[in-house]
């Protein structure tokens, strides 16, 4: 065993490349993975329920969209299938999860419309028509809190964020937290102990 967790910069858990494979928006994707990146092995439940449930973007939408915390790219790579007209930024600390990203984006065939970056690297003057994230709850609350206030201000006015947290892990706790901060939030969907948040300004 390692001490390494998905949000370290470097992990020094062994690779073993692999596979993942799973369907959303009436696709079938498979797209490469590695050790030391976040749910490795399959799409996170999680991720799923978001990427279900939620209002993907479209061929129309433009501008650029965030995906916060990429690891290996799933939702890097729906969002920048469907919104072909748009630029994706995939941000994860974990150096390994940028390159996976970077290469499924490859494989998907939307390298020229992703840039994925370490999230120092995102130049300050990008703001967001949508920000995505199944946020990395393992980081603590205090952590998460920090993380969310970081991007979330970075919306454009009209833009819209979509999250998904486990009840169980502080769904609701999360939901009350950006409404204190001053987010208009709506449950948009609840599925399998997931809560998908659609925040606002």
């Amino acid at each position: 065993m390692t001490g390494d967790h998905y949000f370290t910069a470097e992990p020094s858990t062994a690779a073993q490349p692999r596979e993942v494979e799973f369907t959303v928006a009436g696709r079938d994707w498979t797209l490469a993975s590695a050790g030391g990146v976040f749910s490795a092995a399959r799409l996170d439940p999680g991720t799923a329920v978001l990427l279900r449930k939620a209002d993907l973007p479209s061929a129309s939408t433009t501008g650029h969209l965030l995906d916060i915390g990429c690891g290996f790219g799933p939702i890097t790579c729906v969002l920048a299938t469907c919104a072909t007209a748009a630029t994706v930024w995939a941000v994860d600390v974990n150096e390994r999860a940028r390159e996976l990203t970077a290469a499924n984006a490859a494989r998907v065939g939307a390298a020229e419309r992703v840039r994925v970056a370490a999230p120092d690297d995102v130049p300050a003057d990008v703001t967001f028509a949508e920000i995505w994230s199944n946020p990395p709850i393992r980081i603590g609350k205090e952590g998460l809190h920090d993380l969310l206030a970081r991007w979330l201000p970075r919306l454009a006015p009209d833009g819209v964020a979509w999250l998904v947290v486990a009840r169980h892990l502080g769904g609701d706790s999360l939901h009350r937290w950006l409404v204190d901060s001053g987010w208009q939030v709506g449950r948009h969907a609840s599925q399998k102990g997931y809560r998908v948040l659609r925040v606002t300004r």
